[in-house]
């Protein structure tokens, strides 16, 4: 019986082949692959870089390090889902290293799913052995200029320039706060047309984001927020709940998911907790509920 039952399930599977082989022939082409570039942030080096921008990055496993040539790496939805929406994704890593994969490109291509273009930003390292950058500084800089750059690029890549938002993990979470809820330091480098555009982004999502730069100065100009982390997070619990009350405080729009008897770095996938593995929903629906993911005029 067995048997029989497979050799069926082949000729569902052989029939159905055919059929939509034949379907293939009447349907417009396919789009061509999507082509993960590496696109430099800054063609002639980022300033200060100096002849350090020669050295190879290194890559091992899930992570990347020794990054002195910034660049973004763009994940386009696809044409079909496209909605207009993108956003930034700022690895974590503790300024050491960048977690590449669950914290970045994985992340990329679940945006993908939902019709949101997504950038996967590598940015200078200032607690690498060795490091002359620092994190208000040329990693800032660094996450300000991919901003600058998706929004100049824009409509390349059928993005609405007022839909680009920032996303950042642990480390990556203090760099979305230092571009969102903090003023541009004064005197940063200015060295094309790119960096007079804005580099605030219309939303921010931090995701167990670090304590460096809470609580915020520029805090009432800080664009809508969505934070979520794990209640038990030694180092990053405490500051996420902070920088919400501190949202909260001046009105602006922001939703906070605290996750019981949780830890840090769930990203996505990585746990085995129902309600933990189902962070990135909430994050969709607030999402939609703001008008990120539709033309209408977003609430603020």
């Amino acid at each position: 019986m067995r048997r029989r039952n497979g050799r069926a399930l082949l000729a569902v599977v052989a029939l159905a082949a055919a059929m939509v082989g034949g379907a293939a022939a009447q349907d417009p082409a396919p789009e061509r692959p999507v082509r993960y570039d590496r696109i430099l942030l800054w063609p002639n080096g980022a300033p200060g870089v100096a002849h350090r921008r020669a050295e190879a990055e290194v890559a091992r496993d899930y992570w990347v390090r020794n990054i002195h040539d910034p660049s973004l790496i763009p994940f386009p939805a696809p044409a079909t889902k496209r909605n207009g929406a993108a956003i930034v994704i700022l690895p974590g890593g503790g300024h050491k290293l960048l977690v590449w994969t669950n914290e970045g490109t994985k992340v990329a291509t679940a945006l993908n799913r939902a019709g949101i273009s997504a950038f996967v930003l590598k940015y200078r390292l200032a607690n690498e052995p060795g490091s002359t950058y620092t994190v208000e500084g040329d990693a800032a800089d660094d996450a300000r200029r991919a901003i600058r750059w998706v929004r100049a690029h824009a409509a390349e890549y059928g993005i609405d320039p007022a839909r680009i938002g920032a996303m950042g993990f642990s480390a990556g979470g203090e760099l979305v706060t230092q571009v969102a809820d903090h003023p541009e330091p004064a005197g940063r480098p200015r060295t094309d047309a790119i960096d007079s555009l804005s580099a605030r982004p219309d939303f921010q999502v931090l995701v167990f984001p670090g304590p460096r730069g809470v609580p915020a100065p520029a805090i009432a100009t800080a664009p809508p927020a969505f934070l979520v982390a794990g209640s038990r997070d030694e180092c990053c619990a405490a500051p996420t709940v902070a920088l919400y009350e501190q949202l909260r405080r001046v009105g602006v729009s922001a939703e906070l998911h605290m996750y019981a008897d949780s830890g840090h770095a769930f990203n996505l996938d990585e746990s085995e907790r129902l309600s933990i593995l189902h962070w990135p929903d909430r994050l969709y629906d607030w999402l939609a509920d703001g008008g990120w993911l539709s033309p209408r005029p977003p609430r603020r």
